[in-house]
């Protein structure tokens, strides 16, 4: 575990609802955030968190089963609670489920409501899928928007949603509910490579603050710190890419395969150059070479065999082969010298071509293909290698799927605590997690 996790001192406490397989959870936990309660209903996932300590140390408090389930324990933290986070099930509202939305029993963001009244957090932070913001549910989410300024106004019992949302435009509007039983609210589409993350992952994060606390988050919000722009110029013009130390390894003729195919820059746009200022986005060849907490751990190379049998490679746990690599219309492959595809729970896994990868060696197993490794894969949502995932390989790719990238989780919950601190809402209790 990084020294910098094991000493950082608390800044506050969190509550962690469908935590899945504690992406989020521990990215909050990594901002100085300790947990009082976490909550996940799918037994796998229970299982991760089970076999998982803290970052630190401790295990964490879990209440495992249906979040409706809990009817006291939301009333017992009325007040103790600095960050309440989490990501209800994004299948309703999600391109892959089956497009029911409000309508959809999984549709857990009434039980996120009902922790803000009970809990009465300082700050919120809520993620979830860019199906949201399309045109068929953008009423809802407005709808959803407006339930978190005014949590405490509930809907009554016979009323459509699109009832209750009228009242609650009204007050809004009218600013007549008091500071202490409102939100301020605002909501980022974000892509995940943006922030650091080798991963393509487009996703909509909500933070909300108590009105009563007077934060000026627009001062704290997290802004892009990588950018595609800046990864081209390093790997054709700048040539930092392949310098000693990263990826010089790597053979000229895929230097030049790669180099071929990246797109011109108009080096005299203005907009073009604000983006080279910024990172590089990392590449799913970084993140198997080792970033961050990984860094100076490669990931032993996969062989043939291993694909076909199976095979655990090298001492690194979940990193084994696994056969039936192909791609097809619509599935095409991860490439090495790119931020990963979007990593997908899917109906049955990881499907197609959104877990394969083509390999430098084009003759590899007569295809240039494999199956990118579950522990691959853990590192593009920048888990720690001693991070454990129950089940066997679909469960665990699954798991990572739902899962929050560490990284992104991490970096909008230290802004969050910044903003708190700011504002005078959080004093440093100097523990160290």
């Amino acid at each position: 575990m990084s020294e910098l996790r094991e000493n950082r001192p608390h800044l506050g406490t969190c509550v962690e609802l469908f935590a899945g397989g504690g992406g989020l959870a521990m990215g909050v936990h990594n901002a100085g955030f300790r947990p009082l309660l976490v909550n996940e209903y799918a037994n796998r996932a229970v299982e991760t968190l089970q076999m998982n300590d803290m970052p630190g140390g401790g295990a964490w408090p879990l209440k495992p089963g249906d979040v409706r389930d809990l009817v006291d324990d939301f009333k017992d933290l009325e007040g103790k609670v600095d960050i309440l986070a989490g990501g209800p099930p994004c299948q309703p509202f999600s391109l892959g489920g089956a497009h029911k939305g409000m309508e959809d029993e999984r549709n857990m963001f009434p039980q996120m409501f009902r922790a803000i009244r009970e809990m009465r957090p300082k700050a919120v932070i809520c993620e979830n899928v860019r199906g949201l913001l399309r045109p068929s549910f953008k009423p809802y989410f407005d709808y959803i928007l407006n339930e978190l300024r005014l949590p405490f106004v509930e809907r009554e019992p016979n009323a459509s949603w699109e009832d209750h949302n009228e009242v609650l435009e009204k007050l809004i509007a009218n600013d007549s509910v008091p500071a202490s039983e409102r939100y301020v609210v605002k909501y980022h589409q974000v892509n995940a490579a943006d922030y650091g993350v080798p991963q393509i992952r487009h996703r909509v994060i909500i933070v909300a603050f108590r009105a009563d606390l007077g934060v000026d988050w627009e001062d704290f919000e997290p802004r892009p710190a990588y950018s595609d722009e800046a990864l081209i110029h390093s790997m054709r013009d700048g040539g930092e890419y392949w310098s000693e130390g990263r990826h010089a390894d790597v053979d000229d003729d895929v230097k030049a395969r790669v180099i071929a195919s990246l797109p011109d820059l108009d080096l005299g746009d203005e907009k073009v150059q604000e983006k080279l200022r910024l990172k590089p986005w990392r590449t799913l060849r970084d993140a198997i070479k080792g970033i961050d907490e990984n860094e100076g751990t490669p990931l032993e190379e996969v062989s043939v065999e291993a694909v076909e049998n199976k095979g655990q490679v090298g001492p690194i746990q979940d990193h084994f082969g696994w056969p039936g690599a192909r791609t097809y219309t619509g599935h095409t492959p991860n490439v090495l010298d790119r931020p990963a595809k979007t990593v997908k729970a899917g109906v049955h896994g990881v499907p197609g071509g959104e877990s394969v990868m083509q390999l430098d060696d084009v003759t590899f197993n007569g295809t240039g293909y494999r199956y990118m490794t579950v522990r691959e894969t853990a590192r593009v949502m920048t888990f720690p290698d001693d991070w454990r995932l129950a089940g066997p390989r679909g469960e665990k790719m699954r798991q990572l799927g739902n899962a929050v990238p560490v990284k992104l989780g991490a970096t909008f919950a230290e802004a969050v605590g910044t903003a708190l601190k700011s504002a005078g809402a959080l004093k440093d209790s100097g523990k160290k997690q």
